[in-house]
């Protein structure tokens, strides 16, 4: 698997000690992080006791090589829109928020890295797990 984008749900795995998650970063030539992630990460940072120790985390992870910050563009605004046009046509709505993450996935041609069983509803979205 050459490029993947990580939920914030695989993240959170990856700190956990998650091997899966793990392995699959390992063989990634390049790994994506949305900032709709890192909004989710950063608001989840300041429920916690640790925010500065997982702030710190993120950092370092972040300024890995292979690591990349995508921004929300207006193609990624367009693939919003198939996406969301789409599940709602099927009666098969996401939080919004994975969404945004469909369409940074589509945008980029990476597979996603995730937990959440309702990605499998995004036609066309590949998963890592």
């Amino acid at each position: 698997m050459k490029k993947v984008i990580l939920d914030s749900n695989a993240y959170s795995g990856l700190l956990r000690g998650n091997v899966e998650v793990r392995i699959l970063l390992e063989k990634a030539d390049h790994v994506y992080m949305s900032v709709i992630v890192l909004g989710e990460l950063y608001a989840g940072f300041k429920g916690g006791n640790r925010e500065k120790q997982n702030r710190e985390w993120l950092e370092r992870f972040l300024a890995k090589s292979t690591v990349e910050v995508l921004d929300v563009t207006l193609e990624t605004a367009e693939i919003f829109s198939d996406v969301m046009s789409r599940l709602k046509k099927n009666g098969t709505p996401v939080p919004i928020n994975d969404v945004w993450l469909a369409a940074h996935t589509l945008e980029t041609g990476a597979a996603l890295i995730t937990f959440d069983n309702h990605f499998v509803r995004v036609p066309g979205l590949r998963l890592a797990l």
